[in-house]
């Protein structure tokens, strides 16, 4: 069975050549989701991070609905922070959106830069059961 496109237009259209997720077999592959609203395309939260990070975790969501899955299918995130002094607050914030049994694995790495300079990017991996 070849990869599928996974598409919502409840999350922000791909700002560059790559799909919102792609699934293989039974894992779906979100991309990288900004604090973009899906809508409008513009970016939300003036660089707040607190407003930015629920944004991301919402435009996941989508996507991972979009698929058919939920964050509780969720076995890996990826996130990219501009500044690890946000952190404990991005994580707050993370750890928010998961049931503590369910919680995926996962790294938080600080970056230099990050599209349209955000302030913290998630991607992650799903598994279809």
């Amino acid at each position: 069975m070849p990869p599928t496109i996974i598409y919502s237009p409840d999350a922000p259209a791909p700002i560059g050549p790559y799909s919102q997720g792609i699934q293989a077999g039974n894992t779906v592959y979100v991309s990288g989701q900004i604090a973009l609203d899906a809508h409008t395309g513009q970016l939300i939260g003036n660089g707040d991070v607190t407003t930015e990070t629920h944004q991301v975790m919402r435009n996941l969501q989508a996507v991972l609905q979009a698929a058919g899955l939920t964050l509780r299918d969720v076995v890996k995130c990826s996130i990219f922070v501009k500044d690890l002094g946000n952190f404990g607050l991005i994580n707050d914030i993370y750890g928010s959106y998961f049931e503590a049994d369910y919680a995926p694995a996962r790294e938080t790495v600080e970056v230099s830069r990050l599209p349209k300079d955000v302030q913290v990017e998630i991607s992650c991996v799903a598994v279809r059961a």
